[in-house]
């Protein structure tokens, strides 16, 4: 019985070991995608020029290592470790399709630059940047450019791609897929173009970033689930990291420059934005102790730099307003009329629905919920306003404001239904719940 009791014990052990192992391989895997999978698809595609080939073989890598891990322990190097396999797959499934002399010859040349980068404790080059700056080439289609990026750099999938550019995921999946042959098929360079060609492309590549800034920041709850999927990420992070890549390599291109001051005047904000019981706290309710002032301080002094340019534009105006709001509220000075001009200026360029209904929100600051509420566009006029969830949370504060209760409770009832974050939707529902304790009130004073 002894015998069988120890081994019993040793087998019991050996469960807790494997366990362990299991848990610290998705620990390092979930690290290593978090922090390196742009970094390792975009190393991939430069030198094969076929994004799904690179996105495919690093997939299967993963895979590789959450089998491999848990058994043999975390390597020393696990981005090696994982390159290392991607870069098997991508020859052998190189040479499956290769069926001429010369096509065997440019995968050896392939194989060895691989090979190289994959070497124990090799430092693999970053070219994330020279992968955005591949998908905005004039060549690939302009409305796909950003979701391309989105997905190829960042790793979102289809799905929450087509959510924020109101597309089917089926027709998203289709437009991805034809623009990654097209990278392939016309051998677009993975390179930063010349300066001469650059800011023709420099719009589309902030814009991919800045969008996938927003989509972790506004994302329910404000980050990831913190599991393995390779597509769930920290996109803050990864899109900070994609802004000061842009700023670093143009020090002094005011947009980069104004788009790395709006997103950390947003980032300094995020403990601010959920409670200790994690419901959500507006801008005017926030405790700007709370913020974080070395972000703001990085974020003024960009805005600094980028106005000593002399050349105002969406981003630079977008982290001014950002600036005036934090003024204004650790001053308790009101600048509403600056916020307004702020905005006019923004939306002469721009021609955003999403600017109008801020700069609406300003007015109605400045001159009264009336004069907001005129100022706001009306979604008949904009179909794409029906679906969006501030449009019809703005419009039902200022009707409140208004005494248009009746309205505003529709509107809320409608922002609700679109909200998907459940902090946010609870905060809705208080504000239309106290819409009725004051028609109550109304209806009976005692």
């Amino acid at each position: 019985m002894g015998d069988v009791g120890f081994a019993s014990d040793a087998m019991s052990v050996r469960a807790v070991e494997v366990e362990k192992g299991d848990e610290e391989a998705r620990e390092t895997a979930d690290a290593v995608a978090r922090r390196s999978y742009g970094k390792l698809v975009a190393f991939l595609a430069a030198r094969t020029h076929d994004v799904t080939a690179a996105e495919d073989a690093l997939s299967e890598a993963f895979l590789s290592a959450l089998a491999d891990w848990p058994r043999n322990g975390c390597p020393a190097n696990p981005e090696g470790w994982l390159l290392t396999v991607a870069r098997r797959k991508v020859i052998d499934a190189g040479r499956r399709h290769s069926t001429t002399e010369a096509a065997a010859g440019e995968l050896q040349i392939i194989a060895e630059g691989l090979e190289a980068a994959a070497a124990e404790n090799a430092e693999i080059p970053d070219r994330r940047l020279a992968l955005l700056f591949a998908c905005a080439h004039p060549s690939i289609e302009a409305g796909v450019r950003a979701p391309l990026m989105l997905q190829v750099v960042l790793g979102l999938d289809a799905k929450t791609i087509a959510s924020a550019f109101l597309s089917s995921p089926a027709a998203m999946g289709k437009r991805l897929v034809r623009a990654k042959d097209k990278i392939r098929q016309a051998g677009i360079p993975f390179r930063v173009p010349e300066r001469e060609e650059l800011a023709a492309r420099l719009d589309t590549v902030l814009e991919a970033i800045y969008a996938a800034f927003a989509e972790g920041w506004t994302g329910p709850g404000g980050g990831t689930d913190g599991g393995m999927d390779v597509v769930r990420r920290d996109l803050t992070a990864e899109a900070m990291f994609m802004a000061r890549l842009v700023t670093e390599l143009l020090p002094e291109e005011p947009e980069a420059l104004g788009l790395l001051a709006l997103m950390l005047h947003a980032e300094a904000r995020r403990a601010a934005r959920r409670s200790a019981r994690g419901e959500f706290v507006p801008l005017t309710e926030q405790d700007p102790a709370l913020w974080d002032a070395r972000m703001i301080d990085e974020a003024e002094a960009l805005l600094r730099r980028a106005g000593m340019r002399g050349m105002a534009g969406r981003y630079q105006l977008e982290g001014a307003l950002q600036s005036a709001h934090v003024h204004r509220c650790q001053s308790g000075v009101a600048n509403w009329a600056e916020v307004v001009a702020l905005y006019d200026a923004l939306f002469a360029l721009s021609g955003s629905p999403v600017v109008a209904i801020n700069r609406a929100v300003a007015i109605a600051e400045r001159d009264g919920a009336a004069a907001g509420l005129a100022a706001l566009p009306e979604a008949v006029a904009d179909p794409r306003l029906a679906e969006y969830q501030p449009y019809w949370a703005a419009r039902a504060e200022l009707l409140t404001r208004t005494g248009a209760h009746g309205e505003a409770w529709q509107a809320y009832e409608i922002a609700i239904g679109l909200e998907r974050d459940a902090a946010v939707r609870r905060f809705l529902q208080e504000r239309q719940a106290a819409l009725t304790v004051a028609e109550t009130k109304v209806l009976d004073p005692k």
